[in-house]
């Protein structure tokens, strides 16, 4: 088996979302689309690895985020199979809510950051349960059901390694810092913790995040990682508690962020960087929106 990491240049930036091409008896899978606006970067890519991309018959999306899953569609009416949670089905056989979702948040930018998401065929999407498997050549990749960042979040394994999606959060260029992925609506810290530790039991050899690339410091990443989803969580809940206004609430959030990331080592072309690939107000929003339904 292979593994191409494919760099998708998300708004002309290497580093920040990844797609996954796997490559195992002759078969050819991809893990992660992208969104609709790297969807040319990302065919380049697959050719630069010696692969048409006519031979990807099976796409995998962790969940059904932009980011992820946008180019989703694409590849369905290109006739490839395209395996998701059960929960993402109806979003990638009709993408209308979520496109007008994150039209409202993202206004004039949303065609130059996001572009296209196209209808994906109902016989094209395949709906993968916990614990279920679809072989790729001489491979399984076997669905777990991830909830935290979103409820219908799938991490995908072969082997040893694992490719996560947001459930174990972004991490640039091998830093230090961690950064919660948790963009609203379906934050839920509880469920996050329960999937981390599942990943941690495992003690896969390899981590595939999409936001970015390979780890193999995995013990140390996900038992740190699951410190962060609840510092983000707590330091949250305290202001919310506090009657901090949703502003102030992105600010002080911002703020403890930056702090962190420069005690670990980054420096503002990184932390802007981040912020290009995991928005700090809207992770607070995020946060925020789990204290508002549950404190």
């Amino acid at each position: 088996m292979r593994i191409h990491t494919l760099d998708l240049r998300f708004i002309g930036i290497p580093g920040l979302i990844a797609s996954f091409l796997v490559e195992s008896g002759g078969e050819y899978a991809l893990i992660e689309t992208g969104p609709g606006s790297t969807l040319e970067t990302l065919r380049t890519a697959i050719r630069a690895a010696g692969v048409e991309e006519e031979a990807i018959k099976k796409v995998f999306v962790t969940h059904i985020h932009l980011d992820h899953a946008g180019a989703a569609g694409w590849w369905a009416q290109q006739g490839a199979s395209v395996y998701c949670h059960p929960n993402a089905a109806r979003h990638l056989v009709d993408p209308s809510k979520l496109m007008e979702s994150a039209r409202m948040v993202y206004g004039a930018q949303m065609d130059s950051l996001w572009g296209e998401m196209l209808p994906a065929p109902v016989e094209r999407v395949v709906v993968l349960q916990d614990g279920e498997s679809v072989n790729v050549g001489e491979v399984e990749i076997l669905a777990w059901d991830t909830p935290g960042h979103a409820r219908h979040h799938h991490a995908f394994i072969i082997g040893d390694v694992c490719f996560t999606g947001d459930v174990a959060g972004m991490r640039l260029e091998h830093s230090r810092y961690l950064s919660v992925t948790a963009a609203p609506p379906q934050f839920d810290p509880v469920a996050y913790v329960q999937s981390i530790d599942r990943l941690a039991a495992a003690k896969f050899k390899t981590l595939y995040l999409t936001h970015f690339g390979a780890v193999s410091d995995v013990a140390w990443h996900l038992s740190s990682y699951r410190e962060r989803v609840m510092e983000v969580y707590e330091r949250v809940a305290a202001d919310f508690r506090a009657g901090v206004s949703v502003e102030e609430n992105r600010r002080n959030y911002a703020a403890a962020e930056h702090a962190i990331a420069m005690k670990a080592g980054v420096d503002e072309a990184l932390w802007e960087k981040g912020e290009d690939a995991n928005v700090t107000s809207m992770c607070a929003d995020g946060v925020r929106l789990y204290c508002e339904k549950g404190l």
